[in-house]
């Protein structure tokens, strides 16, 4: 991947999940053939189960787990545990949020530093979380395709599943996040991902051009909000 600074940074949204707090693009060892081949057999399970499109799942993983560099414990869309770790699913882990208000550290059980970003205009939290935690990617993929299928906002984009692109626009408007440009980015990555589907998917491939994951500064602005109450 090459190391300048990536052109997806704009937009505004509050959280960004990631285990390395240097700001430097997301380095990726798993291709994106291997990473389609590692986890089509569970977003298929979850397509089976919702009715969204395994590419659109896959695609969703693929852009918030960094190809599934950032997937501890099963976790592949940064789904935080509203038990705080009381029931088992749940692991404690730095991540970075921004916020409005730097009095905000009732929400966090541990809040490492608080700093004022210039570049996003608000306050730059590093704290440590719980997020969900999975035995398999299966239980992570179903539970983040539920958010959609459980709310109602969503409803037109579920109405649309079986689009991947569709899908993305629908959930932009919806407002899962703010990048202006968050459904193009994801038909880039849903274009990769049926490149690299096995022979039967062969009609759901198309060309491509390169491009480039939101480099890890960025990527908080692709993920759901953080709820500042």
């Amino acid at each position: 991947m090459p190391t300048g600074k990536s052109k997806y940074c704009s937009g505004n949204v509050h959280l960004y999940l990631f285990l390395c707090l240097k700001t430097k693009p997301i380095v990726h060892t798993m291709k994106p053939n291997d990473f389609v081949s590692a986890y089509l057999p569970y977003a298929m399970e979850t397509e089976a189960a919702t009715g969204i499109s395994a590419a659109a799942i896959l695609a969703q993983a693929a852009l918030e787990s960094g190809w599934g560099e950032k997937a501890p414990g099963n976790m592949f869309f940064g789904v935080k545990d509203p038990d705080k770790g009381k029931t088992g699913k749940g692991q404690l882990i730095v991540t970075t949020e921004y916020l409005k208000n730097p009095q905000a550290h009732h929400l966090f059980p541990e809040v490492i530093s608080v700093v004022w970003s210039d570049k996003y205009k608000k306050w730059k939290y590093t704290v440590r979380d719980w997020f969900r935690k999975f035995d398999t990617p299966a239980g992570s993929f179903l539970e983040h395709a539920q958010l959609f299928t459980k709310n109602q906002r969503y409803a037109q984009a579920v109405a649309n599943g079986s689009d991947p692109e569709q899908f993305f626009r629908e959930v932009q408007k919806a407002g899962y996040a703010t990048a202006p440009n968050y459904a193009d980015v994801l038909i880039a990555v849903v274009r990769t991902i049926h490149r690299n589907m096995p022979s039967e998917f062969e009609s759901a491939r198309g060309e491509v051009e390169n491009f480039e994951l939101p480099g890890e500064e960025e990527m908080w602005e692709y993920l759901p909000a953080q709820s500042e109450e």
